[in-house]
């Protein structure tokens, strides 16, 4: 296992203490981040055996790094976080499963990675963050190798403004977009996105009632709805 330390810093909204140790529960993992990967999976187009360089922006805790590794065999990883802290424990998560990541602190808007590097991004739950999401996404595409995929799992703005997520977890609320605006903001950065690879999910905990109307009640959630989550695979062309 080797980390790479870099000094570069963006500009983010810090996540709040709660949030910082949610990141860390197996309620993410399991219900959050792993059902995300398993679907953006799914959406991937000639999905090949391997992605020789996978970057992973807003790494976080590291929790991802084994869930690339199974399924998409990369020959080399590289994980980047803004926050100093999350890039220590992520290198000791690396380690933990024997896996060789760089770990680098940077910011989304100046990635510590050379222009068409990547054969794919992973970007998960990070995008929300971000006080400047258009040169975010200028940076993916500079990173990315042409044909290159960008895995996009976000919250859309119906989420963040809720009022259980105002509560608990800090957020930029000004730059909150729907999902539709999120794919023309994608599709205006280079990227093309099919509606083969667009996943929508409405999980239990991204609705205001956290799924009780449902899973308790039965009733079932309207079809006509603002849509809470946003998973797709986006091409660099």
């Amino acid at each position: 296992m080797s980390a790479a330390i870099s000094s570069e810093t963006g500009d983010h909204v810090p996540e709040s203490k709660f949030g910082m140790w949610f990141l860390r529960t197996g309620t993410w993992t399991r219900h959050v981040l792993q059902r995300a990967i398993i679907d953006l999976e799914r959406l991937i187009p000639s999905r090949q055996a391997s992605y020789p360089v996978i970057l992973d922006v807003g790494c976080g805790w590291g929790r991802s790094f084994k869930l690339l590794h199974d399924r998409f065999r990369p020959e080399r990883m590289i994980g980047v976080d803004i926050d100093d802290t999350m890039v220590e424990a992520a290198a000791g998560e690396a380690a933990k499963h024997g896996l060789t990541v760089e770990v680098r602190r940077g910011s989304s808007s100046r990635l510590p990675v050379p222009s068409e590097s990547a054969d794919m991004i992973l970007c998960h739950q990070t995008f929300h963050h971000l006080m400047d999401q258009h040169e975010a996404l200028a940076e993916f595409h500079r990173v990315l190798k042409p044909g290159g995929l960008l895995l996009f799992a976000e919250s859309t703005r119906k989420y963040i403004h809720s009022w259980l997520i105002r509560l608990l977890f800090r957020h930029p609320m000004n730059v909150q977009r729907s999902a539709e605006e999120y794919l023309s903001m994608l599709r205006e950065a280079g990227f093309a996105v099919e509606p083969a690879q667009i996943s929508l999910p409405y999980l239990w905990w991204s609705r205001a009632d956290l799924g009780i109307m449902e899973r308790v009640l039965g009733i079932a959630p309207p079809a006509d709805r603002e849509e809470t989550l946003l998973n797709l695979v986006a091409i660099r062309r």
